[in-house]
């Protein structure tokens, strides 16, 4: 299946670090996703909507070009994307890479429920500087909002929410540690990112009222949040 890219508009001030609301966006070419099979599952019901397990066709993936970055080397840049698993190059694509490998992992042992296609848009992606990561570690702070959508129709079946995904991260000798074993900061990520979408579009949860963004606690030490939409 392709993956294709839209863009949303909603920003979470999260985590260390202030953040700014999304204008543009960034595409790149469609990622692959496992085939999968039709089945029936849950429906809309007025204006709740039901979470459930789906057979994922799609994942559209954005990372607005409006996402602050910077190389400082400082303990919390006052920016929504950090970045220094890789060579510094073009973070909002790097970022965008992670979360096509991430979403596809995640969803390619979907093969039951009603077919949708997911749209993810980044709203944060704040992980180590140099810094942090040599000295006391932290917490890889990573959102983005998430709208289910009927695959043959487009109709929306779960309205737009945020999710949060954030991690704790490893510091000083145990980062050293991690890195030589293979276990690299973009490891990390990827898997958590991975464990969040399936836990996202499988797991059961109570309805939602449209119009609510959602974050889960999940065992991580960050808990759960309801917030509206602003009008």
């Amino acid at each position: 299946m392709r993956l294709v890219h839209s863009v949303s508009s909603v920003i979470l001030a999260f985590g260390l670090v202030a953040c700014a609301k999304p204008e543009a966006a960034t595409r790149n070419m469609p990622v692959p996703l496992t085939e999968a099979s039709s089945a029936s599952g849950s429906q809309i019901a007025g204006k709740i909507v039901m979470r459930g397990q789906y057979d994922v066709q799609a994942i559209h993936v954005t990372v607005p070009r409006s996402l602050t970055t910077s190389e400082a080397n400082s303990f919390h840049p006052n920016v929504e994307i950090v970045w220094r698993g890789e060579p510094l190059g073009d973070r909002h694509a790097q970022v965008l890479a992670i979360f096509n490998d991430a979403m596809a992992r995640g969803a390619a042992t979907m093969h039951s429920g009603p077919q949708v296609v997911v749209d993810i848009e980044v709203v944060r992606f704040h992980c180590l500087t140099e810094k942090t990561r040599f000295t006391v570690g932290g917490v890889h702070n990573m959102t983005f909002n998430m709208t289910v959508r009927a695959a043959a129709t487009g109709q929306i079946i779960q309205a737009q929410r945020l999710v949060v995904a954030d991690i704790k991260a490893a510091g000083g000798a145990r980062a050293m540690a991690e890195d030589a074993a293979g276990r690299t900061q973009r490891v990390v990520v990827i898997e958590r990112l991975a464990e969040v979408i399936r836990r996202e579009l499988s797991a059961p949860m109570a309805a939602v009222p449209e119009g609510q963004l959602v974050s889960r606690f999940d065992g991580t030490g960050f808990a759960l949040t309801t917030t509206a939409l602003q009008q």
